[in-house]
């Protein structure tokens, strides 16, 4: 077995994704931990960015508000349909675009009730 640098952070018990200090760190592809010196913003964040970031975490505490039964049919959707998220992705993707059409041809195809009319 081929020892690389972010198994061996993994092994010491290191996550080998976000910021550590001044550095960035992520692993790639081929499994190599790639970091970089973080580069701050250089101005503050816009109102846009302010609102969106307000938008998700909104969603977020959404999330978190729902029944782990309820959490799971969004998971269970996304299998049946063999679609490459999570189910917190397909519920964030639908409550920040709002399309009701398709969420209901993905209820539909998967025979899960997503959301409650």
């Amino acid at each position: 077995m081929k020892l690389t640098q972010a198994s061996l952070f993994q092994f010491l018990g290191w996550n080998t994704q976000g910021d550590l200090g001044p550095f960035t760190f992520y692993t790639n592809k081929q499994k190599k931990l790639v970091f970089f010196i973080k580069a701050p913003p250089l101005e503050p964040p816009s109102h846009l960015q302010t609102l969106q970031r307000t938008k998700f975490r909104m969603v977020a505490a959404f999330w978190k508000r729902h029944t782990p039964a309820q959490r799971a049919n969004w998971e269970l959707a996304t299998k049946r349909l063999t679609l490459n998220l999570t189910g917190y992705n397909l519920f964030t993707w639908y409550y920040t675009a709002g399309d009701r059409q398709t969420l209901a041809t993905i209820e539909r195809q998967a025979n899960v009730t997503l959301v409650d009319d």
